[in-house]
């Protein structure tokens, strides 16, 4: 996928993106001068200058096009807005762009023999209050698929999903919940209709139905996960080089077979009896065995487990059904009735990696089976706080959602051990340092979608990388995203990091500036060549540091230079505790000449 073009048309604007905001990414000419070199484009800029609102914007857009595409088969019903029916349901665009442009180019994922290794050209125009329209703009290049485009190349169902990126995946290291806003939203719709599947015993395909995937810390342990069980073609490598990660060695995934839900979560999954063969209320809300009393609490208890097994039909793929192949795959399985918990425990060798390898087609196979099985994590939301977060625009509506505790999760990993080099005993993953989860995760989600045309939105994953593996980020990258033919990807990153521009040609740096006084954003590109520009020459041009020292570094100097301006020093003497005081760098250097110099003068005047 090639972005081309963003344009904001609503009134409104967007976040810190006036009306009328546009940015040119590529054009299609400068699109063949690239070649199939990944590159990504780094957006750079002092705190607050919007680079995360760049990122929000295209979530947002691809969230509402993906909600056309969910709407087909299941939506929850707070969506289905209608102004007389349902008019509490969301209106278009709530809360994200109400009116923009969007252009982009991408490998259609359905291919006639003539299209193949052609890129369609794609137009998305989404008119205030209106619904999102795409438009196949270049549809006369590709023979046997422009067939039942509307005027201007409007597209239809039947093309809007193979115009789509395969997936777009959101990725934030910190606390900022900028970017996470329509992943977040996406994920309880992906729970609701793995839900609604598990509740009507309807066959799931093992995978979440939606495009947006927001990769947080809570996956760090199945992307690692699926990366290792699946070594090869150069994914340990990776891990290797800089942390030294050298195989998995074991861990295990716990399966909860209870969860407490209230009368309201547990209806649904009640088939009623009817009232003339009902003896109590009781056995009128107890149609199906999976729904019980829990006589402790007086709550409903739900049996997850069961609902996993009843799904699974005799004839089936395993990859489709992750609980089947799981269990097929441990090296032991048992349940613990104290706890109530199916316990999966793997120790990890070939014949365990080629259990997984029967069993799933790949490791993006793999970790989306973990998705689907993770997600459930989300049972305890009521339909109420559900349908106030789909209406939300806050920034921070994931501090509304309750956290729970490992022992009430319906699944988590445990004992995630593997060897490290110099390291006698296997670690745990928790043992790593922050930058060692940073690296694994970010290299680890590349290299599970490495093989898709996907838009990847990763905000600052290298805050706490030291200054090498900075410097390397992109290299690391390039070699994480080497996919097959016919598969690109397209990866926005904002960074503090001058390493990363200077590793960057300047057509793939965002420069983000912000105006004090509007709040306005604007993007320009740099006017040197940043491609291996030193980290001083970017660091002043682009965020601003006019010195290349820190604060109190920079106050010493200040004093010194005062006093050599007063002209009442012994210059020599001057020199010397300045020799002493700070360590080496281009200030210090330009005060001393300039003393030396003084001090040249003064011995000719002499």
């Amino acid at each position: 996928m090639k972005l081309l073009r963003l344009k904001i048309t609503d009134p409104d604007g967007f976040r810190s993106l006036p009306t009328g905001f546009e940015h040119c990414f590529r054009t299609e000419i400068t699109l063949g001068d690239e070649g199939d070199e990944f590159a990504p484009f780094v957006c750079a800029g002092r705190n607050g200058s919007g680079k995360s609102n760049l990122l929000e914007a295209l979530a947002a857009i691809f969230y509402q096009l993906e909600l056309l595409r969910v709407r087909r088969s299941f939506l929850p019903e707070v969506f289905q807005y209608d102004p007389v029916d349902n008019p509490q349901g969301i209106k278009e665009g709530a809360g994200f762009p109400n009116a923009f442009e969007l252009e982009y180019q991408i490998y259609p994922s359905t291919f006639s023999l003539a299209a193949l290794g052609r890129l369609a050209t794609v137009r998305v125009v989404k008119l205030k209050d209106e619904s999102p329209r795409m438009y196949w703009t270049n549809a006369q290049e590709f023979i046997h698929l422009a067939d039942g485009l509307g005027e201007g190349g409007l597209c239809g169902e039947q093309h809007r999903d193979f115009l789509l990126p395969d997936f777009v995946v959101g990725y934030s290291s910190g606390e900022n919940e900028i970017l996470s806003l329509p992943f977040f939203k996406m994920r309880f719709i992906q729970f609701d209709e793995y839900w609604t599947s598990l509740r009507e015993g309807l066959p799931y395909p093992g995978r979440p139905e939606t495009r947006l995937t927001y990769l947080d810390s809570s996956f760090s342990q199945a992307i690692l996960l699926c990366n290792l069980l699946f070594a090869g073609d150069g994914r340990e490598e990776l891990f290797t080089r800089d942390i030294g990660i050298e195989a998995l060695k074991e861990f295990r995934i716990v399966l909860k077979r209870y969860v407490l839900l209230n009368e309201a979560q547990a209806r649904p999954f009640i088939r009623p009896i009817e009232r003339s063969t009902a003896s109590s209320d009781e056995a009128f809300w107890m149609g199906r065995s999976a729904v019980s009393i829990d006589h402790k609490t007086g709550l409903y208890q739900l049996d997850v487990l069961r609902l996993l097994e009843e799904q699974n039909p005799k004839e089936r793929r395993m990859s489709q059904y992750p609980l089947d192949a799981l269990r097929r795959c441990a090296t032991l399985e048992f349940y613990d009735e104290a706890t109530d918990t199916l316990i999966l425990d793997y120790w990890v060798n070939p014949a365990t990696q080629q259990a997984f390898r029967e069993s799933f087609s790949d490791a993006r196979t793999l970790f989306q089976a973990f998705q689907v099985l993770l997600t459930l994590n989300l049972y305890t939301v009521s339909d109420q706080l559900k349908s106030d977060l789909y209406r939300s625009d806050s920034q921070y509506v994931s501090e509304t959602v309750p956290k729970l505790a490992s022992d009430e999760r319906v699944m988590r990993f445990k004992f995630v051990r593997f060897a490290k080099k110099g390291v006698k005993e296997a670690l745990m993953l928790k043992s790593l340092s922050d930058g060692e989860h940073q690296l694994l995760h970010s290299l680890g989600l590349c290299l599970l979608f490495r093989d898709t045309n996907s838009l990847f939105l990763l905000d600052e994953p290298e805050t706490h990388f030291n200054p090498d593996w900075r410097a390397s980020f992109i290299s690391r990258l390039r070699q994480g995203l080497r996919g097959r033919e016919g598969a690109s990807q397209e990866m926005l990153i904002t960074t503090h990091s001058p390493f990363l521009i200077s590793d960057s040609k300047p057509e793939k740096v965002l420069v983000f500036e912000k105006d004090r006084i509007s709040g306005n954003v604007t993007i320009k590109h740099p006017e040197f060549n940043t491609l291996g520009a030193s980290i001083n020459k970017i660091t002043m041009n682009t965020f601003g540091k006019r010195e290349t020292v820190g604060g109190i570094a920079e106050a010493l100097l200040d004093g010194f230079k005062a006093r050599f301006d007063a002209g009442q020093e012994d210059l020599s003497a001057l020199v010397d505790e300045i020799e002493a005081e700070l360590g080496d760098s281009v200030e210090k250097i330009l005060l001393i000449k300039a003393i030396q110099d003084k001090l040249e003068e003064k011995q000719k005047g002499a």
